[in-house]
């Protein structure tokens, strides 16, 4: 295969493997933007000082990312061995999954369309160093 190719480049980035700890939860009932903004307040934060906001914020969006947190911490005692202490939130984000359409009905017969969103919220934990 010639060297610059799409799939020598691929190749190259797969074989190297994340092994951060991370949790991922597929198909959550909150559109990206409203769960950005819980993970804007999280990013880069120490696991406990992150635990603590999201426990006491009061979107919905909060709780799952709590579950997400605590999660992604259990598989860095268990899985990795790290020392939860020295635990950080390194990357968070929220990518868009698919959209849920219903029909709202409105005046004189008409239909309005009702778009539910919905996301794949991942968090990746790491160790200071």
């Amino acid at each position: 295969m010639a060297k610059g190719h799409r799939s020598q480049y691929k190749r190259e980035r797969n074989a190297v493997k994340d092994l951060r700890p991370r949790a991922k939860l597929s198909y959550a009932r909150v559109p990206v933007q409203k769960a950005c903004f819980v993970l804007d307040a999280i990013r880069g934060k120490d696991l406990e000082t992150a635990l603590g906001i999201v426990t006491y914020n009061p979107r919905y969006a909060s709780s799952l990312v709590k579950k997400l947190l605590e999660s992604a911490a259990a598989n860095a005692e268990n899985n990795n061995n790290m020392d939860r202490s020295n635990l950080y939130v390194a990357e968070c984000y929220a990518s868009q999954a698919p959209t849920m359409k219903r029909i709202q009905p409105r005046a004189q017969g008409r239909a309005y369309r009702i778009l539910k969103r919905t996301s794949h919220i991942t968090v990746v934990l790491d160790e200071k160093k």
